[in-house]
């Protein structure tokens, strides 16, 4: 357990689980869930579950970032999404008695419950709330995955960093000094490539352009949005972000 630090969550007093799957459980119900859970924060770089192993639990996301990723034959990785407070890691698997199509590794020191199969599988079972929460969840995912398929197949590598950069800042931006906006995630250059599907140099000279067309600003890891509008017509769907 090198790394890793069991701490105490309480599910009843979780600032998360009001933007989780959790969030209309009654109170017996998340009194059972801490009975039976484990709480454990992870350093950067520790990985939770990795793609072609079997999944005995549901991994949710009480603070930090978790990417989720798939590597490729020649060993490139290609991250499908990325996880934040509230979120549930692996529950696809889990649902369908599948193994892990991903792996799933913190890429920002993160705090991290863990339920056993059998207490997630009951929920779903005896409440019909949270079934139906996790069907549309289910789908929502699979409606997500077939966007990005259709965004890599048809857009350019400028249109899909700009499409990424404006997704990013609808999940974790921060607005401040009036109109810019912090996206506050710090991911590497190859990070944001293995999101894209490109090469790391690549990002690195569109984010220069961007950064010299004043549609983003750099600090250190991190960016800045300075002309959202901008961003939208780099992604060419400017209208459809308009309505």
């Amino acid at each position: 357990m090198a790394g890793k630090n069991n701490v105490s969550v309480s599910c009843l007093n979780c600032e998360s689980r009001g933007c989780s799957h959790f969030c209309e459980l009654s109170m017996e119900e998340l009194g059972e869930l801490d009975e039976n859970k484990t709480s454990i924060t992870y350093k950067k770089g520790q990985t939770l579950f990795y793609e072609g192993t079997r999944p005995l639990g549901l991994f949710c996301i009480h603070s930090g970032k978790v990417k989720v990723y798939k590597m490729s034959s020649e060993g490139k990785e290609h991250i499908i999404s990325l996880g934040k407070p509230g979120d549930f890691l692996g529950y696809r698997a889990l649902i369908g008695e599948e193994f892990y199509a991903a792996s799933a590794t913190v890429i920002e020191e993160a705090t991290i419950c863990y339920v056993p199969k059998s207490d997630f599988l009951r929920l779903l079972h005896e409440n019909p709330v949270f079934f139906r929460r996790m069907s549309k969840a289910l789908c929502k995912q699979v409606g997500i995955l077939e966007q990005k398929l259709i965004t890599l197949a048809q857009k350019s590598v400028r249109e899909r960093l700009a499409v990424t950069l404006l997704m990013l800042k609808e999940t974790y931006g921060m607005d401040e000094e009036g109109q810019s906006t912090l996206i506050d995630i710090a991911l590497s250059r190859e990070d944001l490539a293995n999101i894209i599907g490109t090469a790391t140099e690549t990002v690195i000279r569109l984010l220069s352009e961007f950064k010299g067309d004043k549609l983003i600003a750099l600090q250190g890891k991190k960016i800045r949005i300075l002309n959202e509008k901008g961003l939208m017509k780099a992604a060419d769907f400017y209208e459809s972000f308009e309505h």
